[in-house]
């Protein structure tokens, strides 16, 4: 069950992986500007967004693996219209399809919590929400080897294959669980976070593209504040809500979130920074000027990492409590960071801090179920875990906007063109840090700071059956 939900979230990871060798080569092989490629991106970000606590909530209520094989089958959907895509308009349909996926590893996080005993729930669900992480470093090297290699078109036939197997297995090892808590969907909830969160992230990704001061961008940030509010007043007066309010804003869960969200931009400034640093051309001083195949081989030893990490993880919050856990990987990600500013000149420098900074990746996420799933009752398990997954990606997507005004403003001049300066790099980086030290703060304010029961890794883990009522906060 382990290996079959793990690989079932490393397949969405690699879906968001193999675009990225392309990005440079889109518009000639869509026909199209550089400027509308982007949405190939920005489309899967969108709709990752909006799955995410939308599976979660259909989880909770008609059951996790059901919601699982429909988010697979969207990923398999996806990557055969990928497949087909000649030009921008399919390709960014299947994009969409890929990013409705998003939702599969808090499913798999669930399904876990409802099935295994409780001394194995820790190590498995570290290592099912690290493993976003994992299929992003392991499946860089292997994208840039096949586009440069094969057909782009390859890449999407083989993620569609990975899907395939990931739903077969699904369909034959993984039971569906007895825990659901029924009842009606909020539509008109589910319609308005999306629409929120749609105004928000479009208006993050794309303000360094249309002008933070432009009336759009402006429009879609005021547009995002109405609606959130509008859509809290609602939830507070429905009597079955997409996110139950009162769960979200319990201080272990509330601050879970936030340190959450800040750990999501921490940890995306690594893959913002190496990957530039990388490719550059050494005439800069600084670029090391490699291949994108060997950027992929820098940063697949943190995926490794992060899978090495999972049972320390785990252990760690056994003994001592998952605040502990999240703590400690917010001081190992501050630390690669701080390595990195003295340590850019060589591969084997990047490749110790894109290590450094993979560990602690791998301690805080497998801390984060444990902290979510400690503060919520079991009916609510997947609803919980999709929104702490929601704020991870909120973060990672303010993290790029930033370090892009960053790089922007912080230039040299390589001939006829400006790139990012060595002291821009540093600038992000050291930013990384002092989100990871933010995260920790956040962190040591969370409740519940002992250790889980002798017997497991998580409270309230019980098995399949559990009584569903609420925890007290």
């Amino acid at each position: 069950m382990v290996a079959v939900l793990a690989l079932a979230g490393v397949v969405v990871a690699l879906m968001q992986t193999i675009v990225i060798p392309l990005v440079p080569e889109l518009p000639r092989l869509l026909h199209a500007s550089a400027a509308d490629t982007t949405w190939a991106i920005t489309a899967t970000l969108l709709a990752g967004a909006v799955a995410t606590p939308v599976m979660g909530r259909l989880g909770d209520m008609y059951g996790k693996r059901r919601m699982l094989l429909v988010s697979l089958g969207l990923l398999v959907a996806g990557s055969v219209v990928g497949a087909l895509s000649d030009t921008l308009v399919p390709m960014v349909v299947g994009r969409t399809l890929q990013g409705l996926a998003a939702g599969v590893i808090p499913l798999g996080i669930s399904i876990m919590r409802d099935e295994l005993p409780a001394h194995r729930l820790g190590s498995a669900t570290a290592l099912m929400s690290a493993s976003l992480g994992i299929g992003g470093a392991l499946g860089l090297p292997a994208a840039a080897f096949l586009a440069q290699h094969v057909d782009w078109h390859v890449l999407f036939w083989g993620a569609a294959g990975f899907g395939v197997l990931a739903a077969v297995l699904v369909l034959a090892l993984i039971p569906e669980s007895p825990v659901r808590s029924g009842g009606r969907f909020d539509v008109v909830g589910a319609v308005g976070l999306s629409a929120a969160l749609v105004s928000l992230l479009l208006a993050i990704s794309k303000g360094g593209t249309w002008g933070w001061g432009s009336a759009l961008t402006v429009g879609l940030f005021c547009a995002a504040v109405v609606i959130l509010l509008l859509w809290v007043r609602w939830e507070r007066r429905v009597s079955q809500p997409l996110v139950d309010l009162r769960t979200v804003t319990r201080r272990q869960v509330l601050l879970t979130n936030i340190a959450s969200a800040v750990f999501g931009f921490a940890m995306f400034a690594m893959s913002l920074v190496l990957p530039q640093v990388l490719q550059l051309p050494e005439a800069t001083g600084y670029g090391l000027g490699t291949s994108m195949v060997t950027v992929g081989l820098v940063l697949g030893p943190s995926g490794l990492i992060m899978m090495v990490m999972a049972p320390v993880s785990a252990h760690i919050t056994r003994t001592r409590g998952p605040k502990v856990t999240l703590m400690a990987g917010a001081v190992v990600v501050a630390a690669g960071y701080g390595l990195s500013i003295g340590l850019m000149s060589a591969i084997w420098q990047l490749v110790l801090v894109s290590t450094v900074i993979g560990a602690g990746i791998g301690l805080a996420y497998g801390a984060m179920p444990a902290l979510i799933m400690g503060a919520v009752p079991v009916s609510e398990t997947a609803a919980a875990n999709s929104f702490n997954t929601l704020m991870r990606a909120i973060g990672t997507t303010m993290a790029s906007a930033v370090a892009g005004v960053v790089l922007a403003q912080m230039t040299t001049a390589l001939g006829p063109v400006s790139v990012p300066s060595e002291n821009g790099f540093r600038t992000v980086m050291i930013i990384g840090a002092g989100s990871a030290l933010v995260a920790l703060v956040f962190a040591a304010f969370i409740p519940g700071g002992r250790p889980a029961r002798s017997s497991g890794d998580l409270p309230a883990a019980a098995g399949a059956g559990a009584a569903a009522a609420p925890v007290k906060s």
